[in-house]
C-alpha cells in the first residue's frame, strides 16, 4: 500500500512543487490550498502523514493540527513563513512533529518527511522477539506490539515522538537520561541550542497526556541540569 501524505499551503506554486518531489519518491499525494479542503480531506481520508502550512486565508494550520490529534497519531510537518520560537512552541504544545522554515528546498522537507515516516512505521516493528512486549511501570504500560499505552488501564492517545520518548526513557528505567542522548535517540538529529527546549515542550506534553505532576511526578522525573528518568 502507498504512503499517503496531505500537502496544505494556500501557496499554490509551493504545494504543487512539493507534490511533484513526494510523487517522485512514490508517495501517494493529496493537495489541499485552503483549510477547508484540507479539513474535508483529513475527516474523510486515511494519511501517513501531513504537512501545514501554518497562515492559511481560513483555517490555520494550527486549527488542522488540532483536528488531526483529536483522532490521529500520525506524523504532522508545519511550514512557517517565520523561525519564531513562539509559533513552535504552539505548535510542538498541539503534537506538531517537525518545523520547516520557508523559504525551503524541497529536498530537505523530502528528507524530513522519509525521516518521520522512519519514526513513525519503526513503533509497529519495535517489539523484540527476545523481550515482552510489555514494559509496566508504576500503573503505566506500553504495549510495543500495539504500539499503545495505557495508565491505570485508561488507554492514552500519544503522537510518535511522545510514544518513542515514553518509551526509551521506560526502557532505561532507573538510569537518568540526559536531554542530549534523549533527543539524539528519538529524534535522530544532532543537539543544538534550540532542541533542549524542545524536548521540554514534548515532555510537558506527555506528562498531560499521563496525568503526571511535574512539581509531584508519579513517572517522568526531571533531574535538573542532567535530563529526565522513571524510577
Amino acid at each position: 500500500m502507498e504512503t499517503r501524505i496531505l500537502v496544505v499551503d494556500d501557496e499554490k506554486t509551493i504545494t504543487d512543487l512539493v507534490g511533484i518531489y513526494l510523487r517522485n519518491e512514490g508517495y501517494e499525494v493529496t493537495l489541499a490550498y485552503n483549510g477547508a479542503d484540507a479539513a474535508r480531506a483529513i475527516l474523510s481520508q486515511e494519511f501517513d502523514l501531513a504537512i501545514l502550512d501554518i497562515m492559511l486565508p481560513d483555517i490555520d494550520g494550527y486549527e488542522l493540527l488540532r483536528t488531526i490529534r483529536a483522532d490521529h497519531t500520525y506524523p504532522v510537518i508545519m511550514l512557517t513563513a517565520r523561525d519564531s520560537q513562539t509559533d513552535k512552541i504552539e505548535g510542538l504544545t498541539l503534537g506538531a512533529d517537525d518545523y520547516v522554515v520557508k523559504p525551503f528546498r524541497p529536498l530537505e522537507l523530502v528528507a524530513r518527511v522519509k525521516a518521520q515516516l522512519r519514526r513513525y512505521t519503526s513503533y509497529g516493528s519495535r517489539a523484540k522477539a527476545e523481550d515482552s512486549h510489555l514494559l509496566s511501570v508504576n500503573g503505566l504500560t506500553i504495549n510495543r506490539d500495539a504500539r499503545s499505552v495505557t495508565v491505570d488501564e485508561k488507554p492514552v492517545r500519544c503522537t510518535p515522538l511522545e510514544y518513542s520518548i515514553l518509551l526509551y526513557l521506560v526502557e532505561h528505567r532507573g538510569k537518568v537520561v540526559p536531554v542530549e542522548e534523549l533527543f539524539r535517540a528519538v529524534w535522530g538529529e544532532e543537539f543544538m541550542s534550540t532542541s533542549n527546549n524542545t524536548v521540554m515542550v514534548h515532555i510537558r506534553h506527555l506528562r498531560e497526556k499521563i496525568g503526571d505532576d511535574a512539581a509531584n511526578p508519579r513517572f517522568i522525573k526531571n533531574i535538573w541540569g542532567v535530563g529526565y528518568t522513571i524510577e
